[in-house]
């Protein structure tokens, strides 16, 4: 085959759009449809349910929702402290995708909506008036007002984040799985994932994803409605947000059906400035000594009560609804976007350390949202303390007015109104665009981590999601969405557990795996070492030359797979299960496969796969020197265990050269069962 008719024919191959889920797709898309007519058509019946039923989960699951959080937090923390957190979110030559300043731009956007701006005013001031247990309006309420903003949208949520990312990345992009959370659990059920059991989690992610995100867009809606009304007088209506809802889902759908490299980073960082911005100017137009002051004391406010409030129950307290209101309410709600969020922030942080990304999750995030609800919180309790206490009033019952009536007491308010404005905005599309593309990749079978769900998909989503946003409002307003959130977000937290589970044992795994390279090295070296090896000028001219396309076809040909199919049969002679072939992207033999692979017991709980995938490279150069020729190659890269590239091309070895290689994995292999054995307890033997 000429290189001419290969290219065209991996042309044809990218242009083919991944395959719908249907079995996810249609039970999320049914269900989320009669929730939403049911809305529509029934409000009054829709809103008393969803009412009994929050009350009924929080009465029985609260200290569930309390116990999960803490406990993911402690364990994401605990991979990045050991071992585990030096392991790679994809193989150990990758390196990240994204700048920093990008990363951590798309990484904020995608996790924090327009309800940042919400409660940031609302919550701090409601937990000063109405604590609940602190004396109300008193130095200590103020202090800890604000400190319960922080805890509601700080460490704990980023944990479930961070949890459902590093899962999602480590098993897409260095087990070569594919980027679902049926990936995640694969250690435990093993090829069942691919049946029933896969179905239920992605559905379960995916119905608890639209909830999520409505609710989001729900309270978005809201906030940009009255800042319209502002600074252009539109009325606060059901009609309006209805007409704010169907915009957003049109930018939204053209930013989503961009990607991620054009119109969700570009709308990322401008967002991301645009908020720093007005941050800035509250900062600097209000009682700047007095702001400055309060950050520092919640800083050590915040050290000091955050351990109590992480197992805070109330249980020798009687608080009302304020656990349900609050506590179990913003769980629920990260639970619900953990899936969304953690594929998204996956899709983007490939090549990233654990520990890189478990930092840069929990802390540059927090960090923008500390200086957020410190300036705008404090600055609507200092506007209470100091005699206002008509706005606090007003706050607790219109809370999404809150922070355009403190924007209010500044200068130029209708300037700063419709900078507001369109942040809250970009906040809105930033998370509907996000959502749209993460729940089109959930519905999807996806080829490559790389790859995303189809365009029309992601405008489904993005329609769904509108629509269901409408019918929660028209049920309730925010109230609903909340309760609707609090309920979707149960089934979906006792995945997060398997999740944890299953990520855990693969991270043993691949520990093992390490250790058993250490161990099989000095056999490695010393058949390296033996007698008809290359000499010096032979492997001078294989480091240095360049192969098209062409040459790296007639080397799969006639020595590579040749090479490994008489592998194969002398591990079949020996009662080993063992085939060589060409295989597509899923390990699955494809006569036109994308690469060459050698696997042995395929259908064991620890199968062995030696891959070697051929990869288009540019030519290096050498000096400042580019070598004469084409510039690109072919790298005909080993791929073992797993998917992990080991970062080398055999592209011209010799017969004896790759046996010489497949036996060094094989032989690591074995010690990884050994070691694997003994570390879980069973003989060896």
């Amino acid at each position: 085959m000429t290189d001419a008719k290969i290219d065209k024919a991996k042309a044809a191959q990218k242009k083919v759009l991944p395959a719908v889920n249907k079995k996810v797709f249609f039970s999320a898309a049914i269900g989320t449809l009669a929730v939403t007519l049911w809305a529509l058509f029934a409000p009054t019946n829709a809103e008393g349910v969803l009412g009994a039923v929050v009350v009924w989960a929080s009465d029985w699951f609260g200290w569930f929702y309390v116990l999960l959080v803490a406990v993911v937090l402690v364990f994401v923390i605990y991979l990045a402290a050991s071992r585990h957190g030096q392991t790679k979110l994809g193989p150990e030559h990758s390196k990240p995708e994204f700048g920093l300043l990008s990363w951590a731009s798309m990484l904020f956007a995608a996790g924090i909506s327009t309800d940042l701006m919400f409660f940031a005013v609302a919550e701090p001031v409601t937990q000063y008036l109405a604590p609940p247990s602190t004396e109300p309006e008193t130095v200590d309420a103020a202090r800890e007002a604000t400190v319960w903003t922080l805890f509601h949208y700080g460490l704990s949520g980023w944990g479930l984040y961070a949890l459902m990312g590093l899962a999602l990345a480590y098993f897409a992009y260095r087990m070569n799985m594919p980027l679902a959370i049926r990936s995640a659990l694969a250690p435990i059920f093993g090829k069942r994932i691919h049946g029933v059991i896969g179905d239920s989690v992605d559905f379960a992610a995916l119905l608890g994803t639209i909830f999520g995100v409505a609710t989001s867009l729900g309270i978005g809606v809201v906030m940009v409605n009255v800042g319209l009304n502002a600074v252009f007088g539109l009325p606060v209506t059901t009609g309006s947000q209805i007409a704010i809802v169907a915009v957003g889902v049109v930018v939204a759908t053209f930013s989503a059906v961009s990607g991620v490299d054009k119109g969700i980073k570009f709308l990322s960082l401008l967002n991301v400035f645009m908020a720093i911005a007005l941050s800035i100017w509250v900062l600097l137009a209000g009682n700047t000594r007095f702001l400055l002051d309060a950050f520092v004391l919640n800083v050590t406010d915040f050290a000091r009560l955050f351990p109590n409030m992480v197992g805070q129950t109330f249980a020798f307290e009687d608080t009302g609804t304020w656990m349900t209101d609050w506590t179990l309410f913003f769980w629920a709600w990260w639970i619900a976007w953990a899936s969304f969020v953690g594929l998204f922030l996956a899709r983007i942080s490939r090549g990233r350390t654990i520990r890189q990304f478990v930092i840069g999750t929990l802390t540059i995030p927090f960090i923008y949202i500390f200086m957020w609800i410190s300036i705008y919180g404090n600055s609507a309790l200092d506007l209470i303390r100091n005699g206002n206490k008509e706005f606090g009033e007003q706050t607790m019952v219109n809370p999404e007015g809150g922070f355009y009536e403190l924007l209010a007491q500044y200068p130029a308010f209708i300037v700063i109104a419709a900078i507001a404005t369109v942040t809250a905005l970009l906040f809105y599309v930033t998370s509907a665009d996000s959502a749209a593309l993460v729940m089109a990749n959930l519905s999807s079978f996806l080829p490559t981590p790389q790859d995303d769900g189809r365009p029309a998909l992601r405008i489904f989503w993005a329609v769904a999601t509108g629509a269901l946003t409408i019918g929660m409002l028209i049920v309730g307003g925010v109230t609903a969405l909340q309760n609707a959130t609090v309920i979707m977000g149960l089934p979906f937290a006792f995945v997060i557990i398997l999740v944890m589970i299953g990520l855990h044992k693969a991270l043993r795994v691949d520990a093992n795996r390490s250790n058993s390279a250490d161990q099989g090295l000095p056999a490695s070296l010393m058949r390296r070492s033996a007698p008809g090896h290359d000499n010096l000028k032979q492997q001078l001219t294989r480091v240095l030359s360049f192969p098209g396309r062409s040459k790296a076809l007639d080397f799969e040909n006639s020595v590579l797979l040749p090479t490994l199919q008489e592998i194969a049969e002398e591990m079949q002679s020996r009662g080993l299960d063992a085939r060589a072939c060409r295989a597509s992207s899923d390990g699955h033999a494809a006569e036109d496969g994308e690469l060459i692979q050698l696997e042995v017991d395929g259908d064991g709980e620890y199968p062995f796969h030696y891959q070697v995938w051929p990869h288009k490279v540019g030519v290096p150069s050498f000096g400042g020197r580019v070598p004469k020729g084409a510039e690109e190659y072919v790298r005909m890269e080993v791929y073992f265990d797993g998917g992990a590239s080991q970062g080398y091309d055999i592209m011209g070895y010799t017969k004896d050269q790759i046996i010489d290689d497949v036996l060094d994995k094989y032989e690591r292999h074995v010690e990884f069962l050994y070691m694997n054995d003994s570390s879980n307890g069973r003989n060896p033997e």
